[in-house]
């Protein structure tokens, strides 16, 4: 087992590093044991890919990037020179800090932020109320493959389970940290987010890019001992061994910090809040495992007692739109015509009633509906 965290030791390290970023020896993670900690990353390279070790190696012999190197490659990139996806022009398109406990399952945590980000991205919409089951990502899609508590995972085989399988609402299997059974609840089924893919990201432009145009990405890096103790600042490797492999959502960047900013999923009394700043280049986070942003994402969700405001149709078959409140224009989408007529003459009644409905939502399509 490599060193464990010694805070004494990192108090002088940063120190003689010139205090790049701050400590905090009582933060979430500083006070559990070494092996408590270690269960709070969960990130495993898949077969093919640069292992840990691998990637220590490389990450050890990075170069801290200068201001001008940055500014040189920000120049080449149409891209904006900061970007956060908590404000972008004074609205937040993220969803809160989680915290995954004592489970290896920080893969379930990154992904779904993202699939998360992404589908208030997509809507232009920081209101949607999204909150996705991690439970199901991991202790479902993840436990198919074999993977547990102990063993993690890795993003790429994530989207890929959430795109063939959907991911419910966090109503339908809350989270708990530990090794569980695939325990579905209620109405799941009505309640889904999937992603139509997923891309890689393979250089800081294109990462850039994507965060400034489409959302957040996941991050997967190697956890040093000293990032254990981070507080604030940007965070740079000073000081410990590695301790193992971790993936969070990187949902911005900031060219003259020389950084990008992330959630984690250690809670809230760990970082800034949850989240933490990480200098361009440092512990692979660039090149671990992806980075991979979800590329749309369809939403199955009921709406509850919405009014309908405008209706639309010709001779057509399936081409009958309803405007609802907060909603805007959906298609009344069903697979026989007879049900589209009733679903119509429905919405009619409504309408001219001013009586609300309640609709099943699919990709701004009304699958089913029910006049309140």
């Amino acid at each position: 087992m490599a060193d464990a965290l010694n805070l004494q030791q990192l108090k002088e390290d940063l120190k003689n590093a010139g205090s790049p970023w701050e400590m905090n020896p009582q933060n979430e993670m500083t006070l559990l044991t070494e092996d408590e900690r270690r269960i709070r990353l969960g990130f495993t390279p898949p077969p093919g890919e640069m292992t840990l070790e691998e990637a220590a190696l490389i990450s050890e012999k990075a170069e801290i990037l200068t201001q001008g190197q940055i500014s040189a490659e920000a120049s080449m990139t149409a891209a904006p020179a900061a970007y956060d996806l908590r404000n972008v022009n004074g609205n937040n398109y993220t969803t809160p800090v989680k915290n995954q406990g004592g489970c290896g399952s920080c893969v379930a945590f990154g992904t779904v932020a993202v699939i998360e980000t992404r589908a208030k991205r997509q809507r232009n919409d920081p209101t949607l109320n999204l909150n996705l089951s991690e439970a199901e990502m991991f202790y479902c899609h993840a436990k198919e493959e074999g993977r547990n508590c102990s063993n993690g995972w890795w993003p790429d085989n994530a989207f890929k389970k959430a795109e063939e399988k959907g991911v419910t609402f966090e109503e339908y299997f809350p989270y708990t940290a530990g090794d569980q059974n695939c325990n579905l609840q209620g109405a799941w089924r009505d309640y889904q987010a999937t992603p139509t893919g997923h891309s890689k990201l393979s250089t800081r432009a294109a990462m850039k890019q994507w965060i400034s145009t489409y959302g957040s990405i996941t991050g997967c890096f190697v956890v040093y001992q000293d990032f254990f103790g981070y507080s604030s600042g940007v965070y740079r490797h000073v000081s410990g061994a590695a301790a193992g492999g971790h993936c969070v959502e990187i949902l911005g960047y900031n060219d003259a910090q020389g950084c990008w900013i992330c959630k984690n999923s250690w809670g809230t009394n760990w970082g800034e809040g949850g989240y933490f700043r990480i200098a361009y280049g440092q512990c692979a986070i660039e090149t671990m495992s992806g980075p991979y942003g979800a590329n749309a994402v369809s939403l199955r969700m009921w709406t509850r007692d919405a009014r309908v405001s405008g209706l639309w149709t010709n001779d057509s078959d399936n081409n009958t739109w309803a405007y609802l409140s907060g909603q805007g224009w959906n298609r009344v989408s069903h697979t026989t015509s007879a049900v589209q007529h009733t679903m119509l003459s429905q919405l009619i009644t409504a309408k001219a009633a001013n009586r609300r409905v309640d609709v099943l939502q699919e990709n701004n399509e009304i699958r089913q509906l029910y006049v309140i």
